[in-house]
This record gives structure tokens, C-alpha cells and sequence, in this order.
């Protein structure tokens, strides 16, 4: 591996990595190692176009590129000089020629490349007196992006993402020297799978999406670090927040998962959080409270353990290890079979979206739990998580316990109906379709009173007196557990496990 100097710093480096590679493989760009960039994104091809990233290398007359210079042992690299400073200044300094300043109004204010790098690296002043160039405004390029073309600085990092991810190719440089546009080719719309992610590789607030533009400034937000919950991928997002309610999800960088991208359609499931919720507990119907409600689950599994009658149990693909977990261990005290459940499903594709359309399908497997296209059978109870299964599963059931987020048709056939926390809402983990166990913490608080599932589920086995619930609700302590019965796990827990998440033995 060849060694390089970084600013009088020493650091082995892989072979065939451009300068900006191999810092960003150290962890240090931007973050502690300052090399400015537009055009470069770590997964896409290499443009060299905007000239930000200009270096001093020892033996080289000329400033380079730290974007296209490939390493060699023994280069040394300075960052800091004069001669790239002033650099920067003259790059920073054309790329405002014809710039609108108007940071006040614009929707990218406050997480803006072109303003925080000005503000770093540009001049004081101004020296142009010609007024700027003129293009169009709020042009919507399709479905979910919106574009301000006089404040496209042609990086081009839009144009290549639609060639090299979702290989669409919907976007283009038009035209040459300063009458050079970006534009959507003739006859087509930038409409694919993955297009909201040109919105966040814009370096500048040229494209913005229609579902968050001017919905709320950004330095009002807080990013929780999560997952999706759309498909068995587990992309990794950042949840925008403010005032106890979730304004966007962003793609969140990890390598082994998602790269730096998440699909159209799981970035906007961020509102299902706050729609068609079960908020109240319910008796045969009745709204009720949380204490009446899970005394007449006591009684009815009571009453069916002391006939000697079938319970069975039905998980749900949604929840987290650690509710299955606690589910599987009340079956296994009530003498039950082991819980079925199902899987939606739908469309996939060979980049991120998955068919089976929930995110720990695979933890259930994991977790010895069946997977039924017809429901758990005839039975005097059923306990179930939320609402994979329709009515006319449990024809053959004469109670239905159901612990579940939303409102949905199977709500009318429970006994017993008891509202549970979103994934959003708890803290927990899911095993994607990879097998890579991920954690997430809670970026809200729910709005009614809630727990989660497997809380619900403990206090129900307290009720009915069964030893191993007799603690208190831990998710932490119920992931070490996970750990030690299961070989798969061992060694993964909440407090062992970070952002990257952990693949199972």
C-alpha cells in the first residue's frame, strides 16, 4: 500500500485511488483533511469539471486536481498553501459570476455547498458589475423535482447519476461555453425509481424536491439516524425532524447497504407515521383504556389456558427483532406452535428495491417463525401483530388479540384491540434481506399513549403471572438474549451494534 503525506501527516493508502478517494477512504475529508469539491461524489464517475479541489503536490509545477490524481508512494500533498488558496478564491469567485445571490429566499439556505464554500474559500467582495445571467425558474422536471436553472453551477452530478445508477439517463449538459444548460432530454420527464435523489447530490439549491421545498428551514430540523421500512434492503436514512413531526427522510451513507441512494418510494413512506393511526384501545369495538383493554387479554388467555384451549400466535414481518422475540417467548409459555406470518410483496429491481415489501422478514425467519399464505388455523385465541392477515384468516378463531399501529379491516374482528408504537417511535433492531441485523432508535414520540409491541406483549405475560416477564420491558436485555439462545446473533445486541449495522454468523 503506498504511503503519502497529507500536510506533513503520514498515511498507507489503497493502490489505483485518486487523492479524494483515498482521504475519503481515511474518513478524513472534510473532516479534518479540507479539500473542497463540487463535481466529485464518492459512487459516481469522476468529471473533473469544477476545479475546487486543486492541490499542491511536491515535484508537480502546477496545482492538480486531488479529484482525477491517482496516489503514489511517497507523494506528498499540501492543502493548505497559498497558491490553493488563492486557487479556490478564483474558482469560487467565477462560479458567483452569474450566481443569484439570494441565500435569504433560497430553499437549499442553510446545508448549501456554494454558500458555505463562499463563505470559506471565496473573496470578500464582488469585482463583477454586469448583471447576471438570466434562465428559467421553477421549472418541474417531473414528477418530484423542481429546478432553478439559473442556480445550476454544471457540476453534472445529476447527469451522472441518471446514466450510472438508475441508468435512465433523463438529464444534460445543452449547448457550450456560457451558454451551457441543463436540461431533460426532448420528450422525456426525469421520472424514475430513484430520481429524488438528484436533490440531495445538488450541490446548491438548483433541484429541490416538490415534497419538501419550502416546507420548513432546515436549521429548525434534527437528523435521527435510522432505517426504511419500505422493503427487506433496510436503506439506511437520515429522519428530519422538528416539533415532534418527521419532514423527510434523507439517504444516509453505508457502503455494505444502500451506498449513498434510497428509492422514490420508501423516501416518501416517511408519512405513514402520522396517518390512518390506532390510537385508542378497543373492547369488542368500544374505545376503552390501556389497562381494561390488556386485563381482557389476561382473561381471555387465562380462560383459554385453563380449558386447556388452542392459542396461537401471528408476527408480523414490521416489528422488530426484539417484539418477536417476546412474542416468541409468551407462544412457548402458553404451549403454542410457533407464530406464522406473511409478506407483502411487489415490484424489485437489481439496485435497491426488494420484493418482499417489509423490513424483517428475514428476523422472523431467524427467530424460528413460519411463513403462511392462510393464516394460523383454528384456534380459541390468536394473538397477532398487526395486519398482515385480512378477517376472513381467522373465520376459524373464536378471540383475536391484536396489538397493531393502524386502523385496518381486521380491527372490526378483534376481541381485544390494543394501539402499539411505530418503528419510528421505539427503539429496536431489524435483519434486512442481506442478513445485516440494523439498529434504529425513535425519532418521534407518539401522539396517544403507545407502547410497543413487545412491551405489550411482556405485560400481557406479566398478567398472567409467567415467570420470564416478570422484569421490566428492556430491548436491551431482550437483544442479549437474542444473542445467546441464537448462534445467528451471537454477539450483536443494541448496545454492541453501530450505525453500519452487523451481518449474522
Amino acid at each position: 500500500m503506498p504511503t503519502i503525506q497529507i500536510d506533513g501527516k503520514e498515511y498507507e493508502v489503497e493502490q489505483g485511488r485518486t487523492v479524494l478517494q483515498a482521504i475519503d477512504d481515511l474518513g478524513l475529508l472534510m473532516n479534518g483533511v479540507e479539500i473542497p469539491h463540487y463535481c466529485w461524489h464518492p459512487k459516481l464517475s469522476i468529471d473533473g469539471s469544477c476545479r475546487l479541489c486543486q492541490v499542491e503536490i511536491e515535484g508537480v509545477s502546477k496545482l492538480q486536481i486531488a479529484c482525477n490524481t491517482l496516489v503514489r508512494d511517497g507523494m506528498e500533498i499540501r492543502t493548505t498553501t497559498e497558491a490553493v488558496r488563492d486557487a479556490r478564491e478564483g474558482v469560487m469567485e467565477l462560479l458567483l459570476v452569474n450566481h443569484p445571490l439570494d441565500c435569504p429566499i433560497c430553499d437549499q439556505a442553510g446545508e448549501c455547498k456554494l454558500q458555505d464554500y463562499a463563505f470559506e474559500y471565496g473573496a470578500k467582495h464582488a469585482r463583477t458589475r454586469e448583471p447576471r445571467r438570466p434562465a428559467k425558474k421553477a421549472i418541474e422536471l417531473g414528477p418530484t423535482i423542481v429546478f432553478d436553472q439559473e442556480r445550476c453551477i454544471l457540476c453534472r452530478r445529476c447527469v451522472r447519476f441518471c446514466r450510472e445508477v438508475p441508468r435512465t439517463g433523463e438529464l444534460g449538459v445543452f449547448s457550450r461555453g456560457e451558454e451551457s444548460r441543463l436540461e431533460v432530454f426532448p420528450g422525456m420527464k426525469l421520472d424514475n425509481p430513484y430520481s429524488m435523489n438528484v436533490a440531495d447530490i445538488c450541490p446548491v439549491g438548483a433541484l429541490t424536491t416538490k415534497d419538501f421545498r419550502f416546507k420548513v428551514r432546515v436549521w429548525f430540523l434534527d437528523d435521527v439516524p435510522s432505517v426504511c421500512n419500505g422493503c427487506s434492503k433496510g436503506c439506511n436514512v437520515w429522519g428530519s425532524r422538528s416539533n415532534n413531526r418527521l419532514y423527510r427522510y434523507l439517504p444516509r451513507r453505508n457502503d455494505a447497504v444502500n451506498q449513498t441512494w434510497i428509492c422514490d418510494t420508501g423516501r416518501l413512506s416517511y408519512k405513514q407515521f402520522s396517518e390512518g393511526r390506532l390510537s385508542l384501545p378497543r373492547i369488542r369495538g368500544r374505545e376503552t383504556g390501556y389497562t381494561e383493554a390488556l386485563a381482557a387479554a389476561v382473561r381471555i388467555l387465562s380462560e383459554a389456558r385453563e380449558a386447556g384451549a388452542a392459542v396461537v400466535g401471528v408476527a408480523s414481518p414490521f416489528a422488530a427483532n426484539e417484539d418477536l422475540f417476546a412474542l416468541r417467548g409468551l407462544l412457548s409459555d402458553l404451549a403454542a406452535p410457533d407464530a406464522v406470518y406473511t409478506v407483502p410483496r411487489g415490484d424489485s429491481d437489481d439496485l435497491l428495491i426488494q420484493a418482499e415489501k417489509a423490513p424483517n422478514a428475514a428476523g422472523a425467519r431467524e427467530l424460528g417463525m413460519r411463513e403462511s399464505a392462510e393464516g394460523p388455523g383454528k384456534a380459541a385465541v390468536a394473538i397477532v401483530l398487526g395486519h398482515g392477515f385480512g378477517p376472513e384468516a381467522f373465520e376459524e378463531v373464536d378471540a383475536l388479540i391484536l396489538i397493531d399501529t393502524h386502523e385496518s379491516p381486521l380491527l372490526q374482528a378483534a376481541e381485544v384491540a390494543v394501539p402499539s408504537r411505530s418503528f419510528a417511535e421505539k427503539l429496536g433492531t431489524f435483519t434486512n434481506s442481506a442478513r445485516r441485523v440494523q439498529r434504529f432508535q425513535p425519532m418521534l414520540e407518539p401522539r396517544f399513549e403507545a407502547w410497543s409491541e413487545g412491551e405489550i406483549v411482556w405485560r400481557i405475560g406479566a398478567g398472567l403471572g409467567l415467570d420470564r416477564f416478570r422484569s421490566a420491558y428492556d430491548p436491551a436485555a431482550i437483544s442479549r438474549q437474542i444473542a445467546e439462545e441464537f448462534p445467528a446473533f451471537a454477539g450483536i445486541s443494541l448496545e454492541s451494534l453501530d450505525d453500519a449495522g452487523r451481518e449474522l454468523g
